[in-house]
């Protein structure tokens, strides 16, 4: 992921709206679900420590872009299965995969809260999720740190 990342077109480093900097523990969660693996913990196959967080769902539910930006990677990711990545300028990044569904391609212009795909279980995920990650010149953040908690909707488990 690491290689794939650097390899990867960068947004100009003026982008036309706010900083994603100034976003930092403003950002919406990237879908309704339960985070099943905090960031930093073991990885179901204990040989590496998830560098994002998984967040359980339903199969098919939204994914939705946390930020506006625009992608940069928008495919099948050996251990990610399918995975939009979009960039946000000024060395900042979302990672989104195991979706079963890619909604946007390589250069779409994307807003915040625009459903980018659908939550699956693609890339040998048992259960439907979603991988989120942010980055920031290449270095994992916590999402924790970034997004807002998650507010319980009515009638529905989060």
């Amino acid at each position: 992921l690491d290689v794939l990342l650097k390899r990867l077109p960068r947004a100009a480093n003026k982008p036309d709206y706010l900083p994603f900097a100034a976003l930092k523990g403003k950002l919406p969660w990237p879908a309704n679900g339960t985070a099943i693996a905090p960031f930093g913990s073991s990885r179901l196959d204990d040989r590496a420590h998830w560098q994002g967080v998984l967040i359980e769902g339903r199969a098919g539910d939204e994914v939705r872009a946390v930020a506006p930006g625009r992608v940069a990677f928008a495919e099948w990711l050996r251990g990610f299965g399918l995975m939009t990545i979009i960039d946000h300028g000024d060395g900042y990044m979302t990672l989104y995969g195991h979706s079963q569904a890619l909604y946007k391609g390589v250069g779409n212009r994307v807003e915040a809260g625009e459903v980018i795909a659908a939550m699956g279980a693609s890339g040998g995920n048992e259960r439907p999720g979603v991988y989120f990650e942010i980055r920031e010149q290449g270095v994992p953040r916590d999402p924790l740190a970034w997004c807002r908690p998650q507010e319980p909707k009515p009638g529905r488990r989060n």
